[in-house]
């Protein structure tokens, strides 16, 4: 089945405009997910809002957005009085202007999206910008009205399609100061530098996402599947424990170890996608809510 646009509208450069749509690059649509059901009737539970204090429900016409002040009172904001603030769409992705890629720091990366012409018309346009940003290695920055909401969007070529992530405001990312100080200069003698270098260096690779695994995902996969055949359930290995020892006692055990496995992990995902699949054909799991 074709994927379906998230959104669609007209990405502008300038005077240059074509027609685009945006699609989810990530999903956790196949993630296992549970409903929560009534043990005695094996009905499914629906979420019902209380009054926190007297413990009644609340009907959706008395339910109203509060801001929550210091003293512990709430400020209520109406529906209406949030529309009033809530930006119009005019269904253009607008650049306004172009950075070198490099210069983005990561930790401002929200979500991603496939950015793809809505027609044949608009491929030649679209075309165009992203073999110019390649000549260039820039990305473009853009503002649109995402969602109700008006996003920042980075547009940069990407193998042989054009990915748009959206960033985060300047406000929802962390100063590093608040977490950690700088990692500090410490002086090391030659041997424990020369391990760690050989550490690093048996395993050193190139990243392929098929060699990482979602051992909690597979493993519910598993029990799913078990609950349905009616088979005993899977038991949970035990974590070794580790020693304590010191720092040049861990890199020599490391520099050990790294000579005796490659650090492959290959092959383990057939396992996960055939456990999955087998669950989701049995009916066993269903979008939580």
């Amino acid at each position: 089945m074709a994927a379906r646009a998230s959104w669609k509208g007209h990405l502008k450069v300038g005077d240059l405009v074509c027609a685009v749509g945006l699609y989810t690059a990530v999903s956790v649509a196949d993630r296992i997910s549970f409903n929560i059901i009534n043990r005695k009737t094996g009905h499914r539970v629906e979420r019902q809002f209380v009054d926190s204090e007297t413990g009644k429900p609340v009907e959706r016409d008395d339910q109203v957005k509060g801001y929550r002040l210091d003293s512990g009172d709430y400020v209520m904001i109406e529906g209406e009085e949030l529309a009033a603030f809530a930006p119009e769409s005019d269904k253009l992705l607008t650049v306004q202007g172009f950075v070198p890629y490099d210069e983005i720091n990561k930790l401002y990366f929200d979500r991603p999206y496939y950015l793809a012409p809505v027609s044949e018309d608009d491929e030649e346009a679209l075309a165009l910008i992203a073999r110019a940003m390649r000549d260039q290695k820039v990305a473009a920055l853009g503002e649109a009205v995402l969602f109700r909401k008006t996003r920042t969007v980075l547009i940069r070529p990407q193998d042989d399609c054009i990915v748009a992530t959206t960033l985060n405001y300047d406000y929802e990312v962390r100063n590093a100061e608040t977490v950690f100080k700088d990692i500090p200069d410490i002086k090391f003698d030659k041997e424990m530098i020369e391990l760690a270098g050989h550490i690093i260096g048996t395993k050193k690779g190139s990243f392929n996402p098929r060699d990482y695994e979602d051992r909690y995902e597979a493993a519910l996969a598993e029990l799913v599947q078990a609950k349905i055949e009616g088979r005993a359930l899977p038991k949970r290995k035990a974590e070794p424990k580790g020693k304590v020892i010191d720092l040049m006692e861990a890199l020599r055990e490391s520099a050990k170890m790294s000579g005796k496995a490659s650090g492959k992990t290959s092959g383990k995902m057939a396992g996960k996608a055939s456990a999955r699949s087998a669950a989701r054909g049995n009916g066993g799991s269903t979008k939580a809510s």
